[in-house]
């Protein structure tokens, strides 16, 4: 979260401490944070601890595993995404699938900022996000060496969902 919110703008703003007033810094910027169901919801709580006045949105999609290609079954956002920085909250940027198709959702929605932020990715993921949205940085943790034939990454985590929520 820091790293991927350190260029948001700040505003000056009056602090009252037990010993005198200073002037500080807050957050100018309007933030939505957007989780992929359902594995996206292990980023949230986190993220709204740094960011506390953030909106939240949600996208439900489900990657084909045949085409490796995401479809959304759900959208539920903010009412007005314009002039708001939006965070896409995905663990896992493997295929590329579902982070390059919710910020197109994301911009078909009116948000003019929008960035991925996941915890592993694979080369094939960075490379898809670059190649569909050439206009929006990708942010990760870890890039791990590759996918294999069913699209998961190596050596990865395994499905994100599934360890969360301890389901299979």
């Amino acid at each position: 979260t820091y790293e991927v919110t350190r260029d948001l703008p700040t505003a000056p703003v009056e602090v009252v401490t037990p010993l005198e007033t200073m002037t500080g810094e807050t957050l100018a910027a309007k933030v939505a944070l957007v989780p992929i169901l359902r594995a996206g919801l292990g980023m949230l709580d986190g993220m709204m601890r740094l960011l506390p006045t953030a909106e939240v949105g949600f996208l439900g999609m489900v990657r084909n595993e045949e085409t490796l290609e995401a479809s959304t079954y759900a959208e539920r956002l903010p009412e007005d995404l314009s002039g708001r920085q939006c965070y896409v909250l995905d663990p896992m940027l493997a295929p590329g699938g579902s982070a390059p198709a919710a910020i197109a959702q994301l911009k078909e929605t009116g948000a003019e900022r929008s960035q991925p932020i996941s915890l592993v990715a694979a080369p094939a993921g960075v490379e898809r996000m670059a190649a569909d949205h050439p206009d929006v940085g990708v942010f990760v943790a870890a890039l791990d060496r590759q996918l294999n034939d069913h699209g998961y990454i190596l050596p990865g985590l395994g499905d994100a969902g599934d360890r969360l929520f301890g389901t299979e």
